[in-house]
């Protein structure tokens, strides 16, 4: 295209942005029944980009007019998939899963299909740090990100989902190892021994493990299980013998007369015999 014609285009939807303000009735909302989904898709971007972040009902209203007047139309899916962005870049979580849900069910094959789960996931996933102890959010967002890994592999929101995931899942072990820490400070061993073995067992793989063994070493030892204590720092040893908490479970064994040694046959022992055969961790 000429510079011409660019520069014409762009005159082209200034207008267009300047005929649909000066048609603005109720709110700043126009009725646009004599504007084409084109017209009013733009204007939706337009307020979208350049209008108030307070308000993003002013978009919205564009582009769920697009789905009104025009439901069978090209602009129409685009329309469903920007409310969607929309609505997740106001916060508004749940409103941007219905959208989201309701384009990948509607058009489930199109391009932005990938895009759609990746903002459906999203929208779990940037709740996490709002829940409190309650992780249902985070299984959701658990199972959202590997369905967008999973069915869109080659995409670049599987690279992005794979990487929230791994920070999702920490997030879960990081929950246990709370809870655990609150029940060990309180003398309540086995409750704490019962957080950290979730750890140990589900959540392996996480930064959180090092401590979930030592931790594990300092509950059986205040319950006076020696044997089950010795085979977490062994375990912690074998996998973590540069991580500070393994200095820190080998002190607690060594002020006992203890040393790091797998023995008894507790789960803790059937996991050292797994993780000399290299098949855990």
């Amino acid at each position: 295209m000429t510079r011409g014609g660019t520069a014409a285009l762009r005159v082209g939807s200034l207008m267009l942005v300047m005929a649909l303000a000066a048609c603005s009735g109720d709110g700043g909302k126009p009725p646009l029944e004599s504007f084409t989904a084109e017209e009013i898709y733009k204007r939706g971007e337009y307020e979208l980009e350049v209008g108030n972040p307070r308000r993003p009902d002013l978009p919205l209203y564009y582009f769920s007019e697009v789905e009104r007047l025009y439901p069978y139309s090209e602009w129409a899916k685009r329309a469903l998939i920007m409310e969607a962005y929309t609505q997740h870049r106001a916060k508004d979580y749940e409103a941007a899963r219905g959208s989201a849900q309701r384009f990948i069910d509607t058009y489930p094959g199109d391009e932005d299909a990938a895009y759609a789960k990746y903002l459906l996931a999203l929208s779990y996933y940037d709740q996490i740090d709002e829940v409190g102890r309650d992780q249902g959010l985070t299984f959701q967002a658990l199972q959202a990100l590997r369905d967008v890994i999973e069915q869109y592999p080659e995409s670049d929101y599987a690279r992005s989902a794979m990487l929230k995931f791994d920070l999702a899942f920490d997030h879960l072990a990081a929950k246990e190892m709370e809870i655990g820490r609150y029940y060990l400070k309180q003398r309540h061993y086995t409750a704490a021994i019962n957080r950290f073995r979730v750890v140990v067992e589900e959540f392996q793989t996480t930064t959180h493990t090092p401590e979930a063994l030592m931790r594990l070493t300092e509950a059986y030892l205040g319950l006076g299980l020696t044997d089950e204590a010795q085979t977490a720092a062994a375990i912690l040893g074998h996998n973590f013998q540069s991580s500070p908490f393994y200095g820190d479970a080998y002190v607690l064994l060594q002020n006992r007369g203890l040393s790091p040694k797998a023995k008894g046959d507790s789960w803790l022992a059937s996991i050292y015999r797994q993780v000399i055969k290299g098949e855990w961790l």
